[in-house]
C-alpha cells in the first residue's frame, strides 16, 4: 500500500509520519510541502519518502491514500480534492470549523464513493483502551459521571488559531471519545476560557454533555492550567478509575521514536503511570493498556484491502463536529443548547 503525506509541520512530521514509515506491508511515497526548511527536514529524517509541490502532483505518482495533515483553514479544500481525484483520504482533526463544511465532505466522499476517515489518534491512548475495558467488564458498574482532561501550563499556546482554537482543536478528541463510550448526547452546555476580552481564539473550555443512556461527560481543556485534573476520572455504582497524566505516545513522538524505532516500548507505560480503582477502603493500581496509534494505520490499510470498517467513520467526525457547534453556541448564549435529534456514534456501554 502506497500512502503520501500533505503537510509536513509538527502533525505531519511527528504524528503521521512516523506512523506511516512504521506500517508493515505499506511505503511511505513522500510528501506535499513547499518549504525549503521542511523539505530539508524529510530528506533528513525519511530519505526514501520523495517531496511534491501539489495534492495532484503525488496522486500522480501512485498512492493508494493521502493524508491531509494541513492547517485547519487549508484542510477542508484539500480533502475535496483528493476526494474529486479519487483517492482514499485521511483528514487530521479538527475535521472542520463547523458541522456545515464537515457534512459537504462527508457527502462528497458519499457520492463519489471514496472512503474518507479522521485521525482520531486518541481512540488509542493507553488510559482511553483501559476505560473502555473496565467499562466492557462492568468493574465500575452502572457509570453515572465520566469526566476527562487535558490541562497544561504553555503560555505559549494562548491564542493559536490553527486548530480554531482549544475548544475545536482538543475538544474534537475529548467529544469523540465520550462519544464512543456513551453515545448520543441529548444536550450540551459549555464555557470558554480567553486570557484578553479582544482573544479571537479560546484557550480553555468546559463542557457538560448529557448523553441518552443517562451517563453525563464533563470535559476540561486549558493551555493556562498550572495544577491538572486527573486525565480521566469514570464513576460508577461499584468504583471509581481515575489517571493521572497524558498517554506517552506523543511525548515518544515528539522525542523522535516511532513504533518501527522503539519496539515493545512504544505506548508502554511504566507502573507508576497506572491509574487506581477506589471503591469505599479499597484501593489498587489498574494496569494500563498498552496504546498503540499504530492500529488506525493498520485498520486503514485493512479496510482499504476490503477487510473491515475504516478506523474512524467520516460521519463521527460530523457527530463530534456537531456537538462542538453546540458548545460554541451556549459558550456564546450562556445556556444549555438541546440537540434536536440525538448526536453521537460508536460503541455505547449502557
Amino acid at each position: 500500500m502506497r500512502i503520501g503525506l500533505v503537510g509536513y509541520g509538527k502533525g505531519g512530521r511527528f504524528f503521521h509520519a512516523p506512523l506511516i514509515s512504521s506500517l508493515p506491508g505499506a511505503t511511505f511515497v513522500g510528501v506535499v510541502t513547499r518549504s525549503a526548511e521542511r523539505r530539508q527536514q524529510l530528506a533528513s529524517e525519511h530519505p526514501q519518502a520523495q517531496t511534491f509541490d501539489s495534492l495532484a502532483q503525488l496522486v500522480a505518482a501512485g498512492v493508494d491514500a493521502v493524508v491531509v495533515s494541513t492547517p485547519l483553514e487549508a484542510r477542508p479544500a484539500l480533502v475535496l480534492e483528493a476526494i474529486e481525484l479519487g483517492v482514499a483520504v485521511v483528514s487530521d482533526k479538527p475535521f472542520a470549523l463547523d458541522a456545515a463544511l464537515a457534512e459537504t465532505m462527508v457527502l462528497a466522499a458519499e457520492r463519489r464513493n471514496v472512503p474518507l476517515s479522521v485521525y482520531q489518534n486518541r481512540r488509542w491512548d493507553s488510559d482511553f483502551l483501559t476505560v473502555r475495558k473496565l467499562l466492557g467488564s462492568r468493574a465500575l458498574g452502572q457509570v453515572t459521571r465520566f469526566e476527562s482532561s487535558v490541562e497544561r501550563y504553555s503560555p505559549s499556546s494562548v491564542g493559536k488559531g490553527s486548530g480554531g482554537g482549544f475548544l475545536r482543536d482538543l475538544g474534537s478528541h475529548l467529544v469523540d471519545q465520550a462519544l464512543q463510550l456513551f453515545g448520543p448526547v441529548l444536550r450540551v452546555y459549555a464555557e470558554l476560557d480567553y486570557r484578553q476580552p479582544d482573544q479571537a481564539y479560546d484557550n480553555g473550555f468546559f463542557m457538560s454533555l448529557a448523553h441518552a443512556n443517562g451517563v453525563v461527560s464533563h470535559l476540561r481543556g486549558s493551555c493556562l492550567q498550572d495544577a491538572p485534573r486527573p486525565r480521566f476520572r469514570v464513576s460508577g455504582s461499584e468504583g471509581c478509575y481515575t489517571v493521572e497524566g497524558l498517554d506517552g505516545q506523543e511525548a515518544q513522538a515528539l522525542a523522535g521514536l516511532s513504533p518501527a524505532t522503539a519496539g515493545e516500548r512504544w505506548g508502554a507505560e511504566e507502573h507508576r503511570r497506572w491509574g487506581w480503582f477506589e471503591h469505599g477502603a479499597e484501593r489498587e493500581r489498574v494496569a494500563s493498556e498498552r496504546g498503540c496509534w499504530l492500529a488506525f494505520y493498520q485498520s486503514l490499510q485493512a479496510a482499504l484491502q476490503g477487510d473491515g470498517p475504516l478506523p474512524v467513520a467520516a460521519r463521527d467526525a460530523l457527530a463530534t463536529t456537531r456537538v462542538l457547534d453546540a458548545a460554541r453556541q451556549s459558550a456564546e448564549q450562556g445556556n444549555v443548547v438541546y440537540l434536536s435529534t440525538p448526536v453521537g456514534h460508536g460503541t455505547k456501554n449502557e
